[in-house]
C-alpha cells in the first residue's frame, strides 16, 4: 500500500473521525458485534445519510495533521 511507502506517516483508521467526534450512529455501532444483522442495519446510516458533512470531515482531517495523498495514475505520467 502506498502509505507503507510513506515513512513517518499513518493511514486513517477507518471510523476514526466517527469515534473521535462521537457520532450517535458510531455509539449505535459499537453496541452491536461486527458484521451483524444489527450492524450491517446500522451502517447503512453511514452510507446514505451521513450526519456530518464532508466540509466537517475535511476540517477534522487538517486539525489532526492528516494529508490526502492521489498517487499518479499512468494517463496523469504522460502529460
Amino acid at each position: 500500500m502506498l502509505i507503507s511507502m510513506l515513512e513517518g506517516f499513518v493511514e486513517y483508521r477507518r471510523r476514526e473521525f466517527c469515534k473521535d467526534v462521537k457520532c450517535s450512529v458510531q455509539m449505535e455501532l459499537n453496541k452491536c458485534a461486527e458484521g451483524s444483522e444489527a450492524y450491517e442495519a446500522i451502517r447503512k446510516t453511514c452510507g446514505v445519510g451521513c450526519l456530518f458533512t464532508t466540509y466537517q470531515f475535511h476540517h477534522w482531517l487538517i486539525n489532526k495533521g492528516y494529508f490526502i495523498v492521489k498517487t499518479i495514475v499512468e494517463e496523469e505520467k504522460k502529460q
